[in-house]
């Protein structure tokens, strides 16, 4: 399994879950840190032993220089500024190659992005103490202490709590920003050396075709996580703004059960008194089970072992009683005559936890009556029949192997025509008027994407307008939508195989074809369904480019292209276009090559 999202409500939170899943990202950071270090290290030494290569290329030139080879000097050219020359000079451009495409790219990444991380790291971690060290010192305050000074004491303190929050939101919303944009930051740069590779080795135009395939699919998918992370980047930033002003409507993320930091006290034998620890608390309410783990910020977050409990009743304790504010009396049924008091971080936190363990108010001078002593009777029993080493009742996992074969079977993937036919069978389960609006949608989009070569609605790009819209989400989570790639290959099955899957809605159907196969050759559904782009809903045009037509201008190519349909030219790196000017197609031009006129895409060129 990859990385867990990080939800922007468990800020507020800050479980010790959480807690480990930022630090699994933080790890994942680190980890793509070392690569590109050492793969900095390893582009030097071939640098070097390229410049060795050179040193010896020169001196066999010089000898085969009489015998006018001129093979030596066209297998080593790579541009028409190497024609007639044998030798250094291509490889030099090589080298220039590597370190523009690849080296300074990484070396960028890894300053700007990583650093940048590492920087919000600090702050985060420099928030977090302060925010616990000043709660702390809070919670110590004496309850007898005049009314202003407490409610200077919370301001100041609900102040840091702010403060410290804000600061985790925007940790979170970085981690997962770099998580996604090394995606293509960190592969794009070793696709365009890939690129330089091939075009270099002339003599490895096999491999180069072999690889072909996969470059193509590599291109569109780099794209397509371009596009998709600005989308997703600002449905992110919505739901942390939406998160930031009500937090407490997304406090809780399960509705059967309640979370939150409680200090628990704990006796000791005379002399010592007791302690207060630091606890994470979950209560479920159903079954009434109060799970606690200790958990401490300022020791490395180390989890302790989980202890639970089951709640009997929940009682306000008063100031009289204990010189402490916020705290809870909680009797509970697995240690007869135990009363566990527990103090919540504020008043606010103090209210949410009397209202979640169905809590009431302490009752004064209460007399000894049938409650008390069905209690005692029943204390005494538990005692005889359970033994007074019980422990309690413990979360006990499920078995191993089970787990394990209930995960493989999940994980399997079935194959696209066994997709195809799961997907029939659902759609035939819908109302008939819901399938018919939705038959009648299918087969308009694969007639859209039938002339996908004119208003570049591919099948991939109709899957993410409409994923969101056919399949939209139950709630407004960062897990939800990351959610939305799976969403939007689902309706590009629905499109692609319509005729299938609405069996029996139209009896005049047509085949409608696809250009999805026409982008993607060698690229099916299935094997996207294994990429995890940063998936939004944009639609994946061709990127913008700074590049500029006009007439009588030139333009030199940039990066390799086969045609796919009549009105394009092929070409290959350093070709030269004349005559260049924009196009009626948006993200095209228009220029001639050798005597032929035709499109050009614009983000494969230059501008002279």
């Amino acid at each position: 399994m990859g990385l867990h999202p990080l939800e922007f409500s468990e800020c507020y939170l800050d479980s010790p879950v959480f807690r480990e899943k930022i630090k699994s990202h933080e790890a994942e950071l680190d980890k793509t840190n070392r690569f590109i270090k050492e793969l900095y290290k390893d582009g030097k030494n071939l640098i070097n032993a390229t410049k060795q290569l050179v040193l010896a290329q020169r001196k066999f030139a010089q000898s085969l220089g009489e015998f006018q080879f001129e093979y030596i000097g066209d297998a080593k050219t790579d541009d028409e500024r190497c024609i007639g020359e044998c030798g250094a000079v291509p490889t030099y451009s090589w080298m220039r190659n590597i370190t523009e495409t690849l080296m300074k790219p990484l070396e960028k990444f890894r300053k700007e992005q990583l650093g940048s991380a590492k920087a919000e790291r600090k702050k985060y971690e420099k928030e977090t103490e302060k925010y616990y060290s000043s709660l702390e010192k809070l919670l110590n305050m004496s309850a007898k202490k005049k009314e202003p000074q407490l409610q200077e004491a919370d301001s100041q303190v609900e102040t840091i709590r702010q403060h410290f929050q804000e600061e985790s939101l925007d940790y979170v919303c970085k981690l997962q920003e770099i998580q996604e944009r090394k995606k293509f930051d960190c592969v794009e740069p070793m696709l365009a050396f890939f690129q330089t590779v091939f075009t270099f080795y002339h003599q490895g135009f096999e491999l180069a075709n072999d690889f072909n395939h996969y470059k193509k699919a590599l291109q569109i998918n780099i794209q397509n996580t371009r596009s998709r992370f600005e989308g997703t980047r600002v449905e992110v930033f919505e739901l942390m703004k939406r998160i930031r002003e009500v937090p407490q409507e997304y406090r809780q993320t399960s509705p059967i059960s309640s979370e939150g930091y409680l200090y628990v006290q704990e006796k000791r034998p005379p002399p010592f008194g007791s302690s207060w620890v630091k606890r994470y608390c979950t209560f479920v309410k159903e079954q009434k089970i109060l799970h606690m783990v200790t958990f401490d910020h300022r020791s490395g977050g180390k989890m302790g072992e989980t202890e639970s409990v089951t709640l009997k009743s929940c009682v306000r304790k008063t100031t009289d009683m204990l010189d402490r504010r916020f705290c809870l009396d909680i009797e509970i049924t697995d240690r007869p005559g135990t009363v566990l008091t527990v103090q919540s971080l504020s008043e606010d936190d103090h209210k949410f936890w009397i209202h979640a363990m169905g809590g009431k108010e302490p009752v004064i001078d209460a007399q000894l009556d049938d409650v008390g002593l069905s209690f005692v009777k029943n204390a005494i029993n538990a005692i005889e029949t359970r033994g007074i080493n019980d422990q309690g009742l413990y979360r006990v996992v499920g078995v191993s192997s089970k787990v394990q074969k209930l995960l493989s079977l999940m994980i399997e993937g079935g194959s696209p025509e066994s997709r195809s036919q799961a997907i029939h069978c659902l759609v035939h389960k819908l109302p008939e008027k819901n399938r018919l609006v939705l038959g009648l949608l299918l087969k308009h989009l694969a007639t859209v994407a039938a002339h996908s070569k004119l208003n570049l609605m591919t099948v991939a790009n109709l899957g993410v307008v409409f994923g969101p819209t056919l399949m939209r989400p139950q709630e407004d989570t960062v897990a939800a939508i990351m959610d939305l790639k799976f969403q939007n290959i689902v309706v590009e099955i629905l499109i692609e195989q319509h005729e299938k899957v609405t069996t029996g809605f139209f009896s005049n159907d047509t085949d409608v074809r696809t250009p999805f196969a026409h982008f993607l050759p060698a690229v099916s559904t299935e094997y996207l369904a294994q990429i995890e782009p940063w998936s939004n809903p944009l639609i994946s045009l061709p990127p913008k480019s700074p590049v500029t037509g006009g007439g009588g201008k030139r333009a030199m190519a940039v990066y390799p292209c086969e045609a796919e349909h009549d009105s394009e030219l092929s070409f290959q790196v350093g070709a030269i276009f004349s005559a260049v000017a924009p196009s009626r197609e948006p993200g095209w031009l228009e220029g001639e090559l050798e005597g032929k006129k035709g499109l050009i895409p614009e983000n494969y060129v230059e501008m002279l």
